[in-house]
């Protein structure tokens, strides 16, 4: 099971968002590099990297900072904003590892099989975020009537092999990842699920790793707030 620090960028700034919203922000740092360095240097392989201005359509040069975290030799899972097929190029081209598509996913299915014919099925990844069980789109403003479990069954069926998981309402709040709805969600649609949203143990890695189902689990919060580190996050799905 594999780590992923996470590094939201809005402003040039890592940040920290209660619940997805962009009211209730916190900054941890001026220098997303040094952070994702920090990141390396503890032990990471990968960064799941956001770009909230993306997500939000706000201006923003979040993609020179994907460029530079690349250039580290760090794997990035990049995601925020990426609602079209150039887009998605544009990411790639830039030093995205795999990119996750959102809104893109939900809106215009089809253009994730062409994605996945581009680029492979290992550097796309649909992110299933929900609220009240319900797929959000568009930075988490809006809400569709449909299931994780129903969009992650028909990405599946399209070629998907990576989902991103959120409980929005956990999202920066330390209150625990919902972990029963995550490894459903793996168990019934077979994909490799990241979990994401809320992580505040260690024992919910372990819960995670030990199911057996999950791919990965993003931690954001967790790590800024220093309720464990990412050493012993590492360690913990290791000994598993």
């Amino acid at each position: 099971m594999i780590i992923y620090p996470a590094i939201d960028l809005r402003g040039g700034k890592v940040v920290r968002l209660k619940e997805g919203d962009p009211n209730q922000q916190t900054v941890f740092s001026e220098d997303p590099i040094a952070t994702a360095q920090i990141w390396q240097d503890q032990g990471a392989v990968w960064l799941h990297m956001v770009n909230l201005d993306g997500a939000f359509a706000d201006a923003n040069e979040n993609g020179t900072i994907l460029e530079q975290a690349a250039q580290l030799g760090l794997n990035v899972q990049f995601g925020g904003g990426l609602r079209s097929l150039d887009d998605i190029a544009n990411a790639i081209d830039r030093g995205a590892s795999r990119v996750v598509l959102g809104t893109l996913a939900l809106k215009d299915p089809a253009a994730v099989e062409e994605a996945i014919a581009r680029y492979g099925a290992e550097r796309i990844c649909v992110a299933l975020d929900a609220r009240d069980g319900k797929v959000t789109t568009h930075g988490w403003m809006e809400t569709s009537d449909l299931t994780p479990i129903e969009v992650g069954q028909a990405m599946a069926g399209r070629g998907v092999r990576h989902a991103l998981f959120t409980d929005v309402s956990r999202d920066g709040m330390l209150t625990g990842t919902n972990t029963d709805a995550t490894i459903e969600l793996a168990q019934e649609t077979g994909l490799q699920v990241i979990a994401s949203g809320g992580v505040a143990t260690l024992e919910e890695l372990t819960t995670l790793a030990n199911s057996g189902a999950i791919a990965g689990a993003v931690i954001g919060m967790a790590l800024y707030t220093k309720q464990f580190t990412l050493v012993q996050a590492i360690e913990a799905v290791q000994e598993v």
